[in-house]
C-alpha cells in the first residue's frame, strides 16, 4: 500500500441506470435501480478509488457494506456515486458511501474493504479448494 492510501480521498463515479441494473418483477412500468446492483457499484467505486493507492498485485476484496437504499432511480436515469475513505486501519479501509440521482438522494452509508496480495489469496483459496473437494480452475 502507498501512502496515499488516507482518510480524506474520494471520488465520484457517474453511471445510466440500464437494464441490466433494474428490476423487472414489477413490470416495465416499474424498472427502478436494484439494491443489489447498487451495491455492486458502490464495491466497483471503492474499489477503484483504493486501486489508485496500492502497490503492483495488490488489490481489494469487500468485506462489509451497511446501505440505506433510499429512493428508486428509473431506467435511463444518470447516478453520481460518492465515496470517500474515512479510515485505514493496517489493511482495513472504510469508506462512507452516498448516491444521488439528480432529483434525490438515493443512497447513503458504509463500505468495508480489505487489501490483499494477489498471489497469496490465490493460494489461499486454491488449498481451500483442496479441502473442499474441489477441481481447481
Amino acid at each position: 500500500m502507498k501512502p496515499s492510501l488516507a482518510a480524506g480521498i474520494g471520488a465520484q463515479t457517474r453511471l445510466t441506470v440500464d437494464r441490466e441494473r433494474t428490476i423487472d418483477f414489477m413490470g416495465e412500468q416499474a424498472r427502478v435501480y436494484a439494491t443489489p446492483m447498487l451495491v455492486r457499484d458502490i464495491e466497483m467505486a471503492s474499489r477503484d478509488l483504493i486501486l489508485q493507492h496500492l502497490d503492483a498485485g495488490e488489490d481489494s476484496v469487500g468485506t462489509r457494506v451497511e446501505i440505506d437504499h433510499l429512493a428508486a432511480s428509473l431506467l435511463g436515469m444518470t447516478v453520481e456515486l460518492s465515496v470517500k475513505i474515512v479510515e485505514v486501519k493496517g489493511r482495513a479501509v472504510t469508506l462512507e458511501v452516498e448516491g444521488n440521482d439528480g432529483v434525490d438522494a438515493i443512497c447513503r452509508g458504509r463500505h468495508q474493504r480489505f487489501v490483499v496480495d494477489v498471489e497469496k489469496t490465490k493460494e489461499r483459496l486454491a488449498a481451500k479448494a483442496a479441502r473442499a473437494g474441489l477441481a481447481s480452475a
